[in-house]
């Protein structure tokens, strides 16, 4: 017997029933897109930077040596400054105060003073190395109480334009102060009436004015600078008192 042909592969034979072809498989459906919907750039918020806490210590350290270090440089400097010129203050006294008018009126509407006092004030210069400048000086001169402050009459100022005063040097400083009928009260007449007769009237000059340090053709700034003398009567200015007077230096610094 012949053997059987084997059938090619993929063959079908026609006399059997064809199978019915299968559904494709079902796709699944993709998932929802989790896309969020555009927003314009106007409407994002706005990030916090973060500080950089090191750079902020950083520049802090940096500031405070800096600091330091500018404190250190002025220190020395005002150090070898006073060595070197050894500066002082200067130094005034009232030398003396005339009254060549002192009228006291009493009328029917009150008591009146008319007077003209001429003050002379030395300022000395006790330095070696250093020169003094002042501006416009004003003068105000006062007479009274030395007990009570509020009993002081004011006679008037004057001016003396500004000047240099070189080392070592002592200038006087004559002012002239006029007042006219200045009211005042009846008791503080009948007062002044009596220490003018006996040469007891207590007088107090003021001096306004500004003061520099110059250093050959340096100046070291302008400050303000008043100077109080008196709280001394005439009669002892005519026996040769010379009172010292007190400083004040930038309306908060007292010096006697």
């Amino acid at each position: 017997m012949k053997p059987a042909l084997q059938k090619p592969p993929g063959y079908r034979d026609p006399a059997q029933p064809q199978p019915q072809p299968q559904p494709p498989p079902p796709q699944p459906k993709p998932a929802p897109s989790m896309r969020k919907a555009y927003v314009p750039p106007s409407f994002h918020p706005k990030r916090k930077r973060r500080l950089n806490f090191c750079s902020c210590r950083r520049c802090c350290c940096l500031l405070c040596v800096s600091l330091l270090v500018v404190v250190i440089m002025v220190a020395v400097a005002s150090a070898v400054f006073y060595i070197w010129f050894d500066p002082k203050l200067p130094k005034f006294h009232l030398q003396s105060l005339k009254t060549p008018k002192f009228n006291v009126s009493v009328k029917p509407d009150g008591t009146f003073l008319d007077a003209r006092t001429v003050a002379r004030v030395e300022a000395t210069n006790p330095n070696h190395k250093l020169r003094f400048e002042y501006g416009e000086t004003e003068v105000r001169a006062s007479v009274g109480d030395d007990d009570v402050d509020d009993d002081d009459v004011e006679l008037g100022s004057g001016h003396v334009p500004g000047f240099v005063q070189g080392r070592r040097n002592t200038t006087v400083l004559k002012f002239e102060t006029e007042v006219r009928g200045a009211q005042i009260e009846d008791g503080i007449g009948r007062k002044l009436k009596v220490w003018h007769r006996t040469n007891e009237l207590v007088v107090s000059v003021e001096i306004r004015t500004r003061f520099g340090i110059g250093v050959d053709k340096f100046r070291l700034g302008m400050v303000p600078v008043r100077v109080r003398c008196g709280g001394v009567s005439l009669k002892k200015l005519d026996a040769g008192a010379t009172p010292q007077c007190s400083i004040n230096i930038l309306k908060w610094i007292n010096l006697h």
